[in-house]
């Protein structure tokens, strides 16, 4: 596996996991009635590579799924991410 190859995968593993962790920590902080974390860092994170690990969440949660934002924005959002990878693939072969 080409270097860029592996840099993309593990920067891709990392921005998922943390964009998991925030919804998680999000949904904590719903039930307790604590101060949210702001729905435009959730969209970052997503829109930074992280929307399978908002999705994941998402359904592992049950969080934000009444959200057309999120039940919509999110797989557009992965869609985009997913064709912009493939031809990160295909250009560093």
């Amino acid at each position: 596996m080409k270097p860029l190859l592996i840099i993309l995968a593990a920067y891709l593993l990392l921005i998922n996991l943390d964009a998991y962790l925030l919804m998680r920590a999000d949904k904590r902080r719903a039930q307790r009635r604590a101060r949210r974390i702001p729905e435009a860092a959730l969209f970052l994170s997503a829109v930074l590579g992280g929307s399978p690990g908002i999705m994941l969440a998402m359904r592992r949660y049950r969080h934000k799924t009444l959200h057309a934002s999120f039940t919509v924005g999110m797989p557009l959002i992965c869609f985009f991410e997913a064709a912009a990878a493939v031809v990160a693939v295909i250009a560093a072969i």
